[in-house]
């Protein structure tokens, strides 16, 4: 054979061998999920978020078990900032309160961004906030806790929920500073804790949403005085609101969501998205959500993104406003 046939043959082989190798099947994508997934809690046990993240987890149909994580601190930024660290594989998943969006602005020093780090995954609920008093206290009504105050300025002590950057505690912030209240604010690592607080009669007044509250208030040991939403809260309808008792344009409500690290893949978002969607349908979950006093959203990922860019602003202006600190 001369040399022109032998690189004829030698080619001819190349182009087998690579028609093989292309032939060859691609090599599948790995299921997703394909280990349990973990949501954040960023609060301690027996919050809102805590709560609402376990019930959710009982009904979602990801093929893989959702674990809780508790991961407490600094108004919810300790836990925050481990899923910003996270891999970015969509089984390290954040639960989110509206305080999420004033982080920014409440820790200037924070080693993330609140809305640039992370992925929205689903906007899951709303729930009106409520300020109560525990059931021995002299305060009736709102317009009383008011006038205590202010007879006796300094000597109050309040919490705001988990504390920190909740919207919680910037309710309680927003309504004190609209009425020149000089009332102590009591931070706590949670709302499980701030409820305890209140019952042990250890501070005044607390400010949170009806999840950690309601059951309490319904047995007759705590004292609800006003939600701070504009319409009343349907799980309480005899109690005013803040607007009602006290100041006509204050309006404040805690919204619930999921975010994911960014870089989260948009098909493991979407699947997220769609099983979360799912469990909030769930009749079982829709009532004991609304006996917590939290009514289902459902928002997509996209609208919950620009919601969260929104409360960011929003709340951030408020505590700028408002001058607070981190404590």
């Amino acid at each position: 054979m001369n040399k022109f046939g032998t690189a004829c043959g030698r080619a001819m082989i190349g182009f087998a061998a690579a028609a093989l190798v292309t032939s060859a099947p691609a090599q599948a994508p790995a299921p997703y999920p394909s280990k349990p997934v973990t949501l954040v809690v960023p609060f301690a046990p027996g919050g809102a978020a805590d709560i609402l993240a376990r019930l959710l987890g009982q009904h979602l149909a990801l093929g893989q078990p959702l674990v809780v994580e508790n991961k407490a601190g600094a108004g919810g930024t300790v836990g925050a900032a481990a899923v910003a660290k996270a891999a970015a594989d969509g089984h390290t998943l954040l639960f989110v309160t509206a305080g999420h969006a004033g982080a920014g602005a409440l820790y200037p020093k924070l080693t993330f961004d609140p809305v640039a780090d992370f992925t929205p995954v689903i906007g899951l609920a709303t729930a009106p906030i409520v300020i109560a008093v525990n059931a021995t206290a002299k305060a009736k009504t709102l317009q009383d806790l008011v006038a205590e105050a202010r007879a006796n300025p300094g000597k109050l002590n309040c919490a705001g929920g988990g504390g920190g950057a909740t919207v919680t505690n910037l309710a309680l912030e927003s309504f004190k500073a609209e009425l020149k209240l000089q009332i102590g604010s009591i931070p706590y690592k949670g709302s499980g804790p701030a409820a305890t607080a209140l019952l042990a009669g250890e501070i005044d007044c607390d400010s949170d949403t009806l999840t950690p509250l309601i059951g309490h208030i319904k047995a007759g040991k705590l004292r609800a005085l006003a939600v701070t939403t504009r319409q009343r809260a349907t799980a309480l309808p005899e109690v005013p609101t803040i607007a009602e008792a006290a100041l006509p344009t204050f309006d404040a409500a805690v919204w619930f969501g999921i975010l994911a690290p960014k870089g989260t893949p948009a098909a493991s978002v979407e699947r997220l998205q769609r099983e979360f969607a799912a469990a909030l349908r769930v009749p079982v979950v829709q009532e004991r959500m609304r006996d917590l006093g939290a009514e289902a959203t459902g928002t997509t990922a996209a609208a919950f993104g620009q919601f969260l860019a929104s409360e960011t602003r929003r709340w951030s202006g408020v505590i700028q406003a408002l001058g607070l600190k981190a404590d």
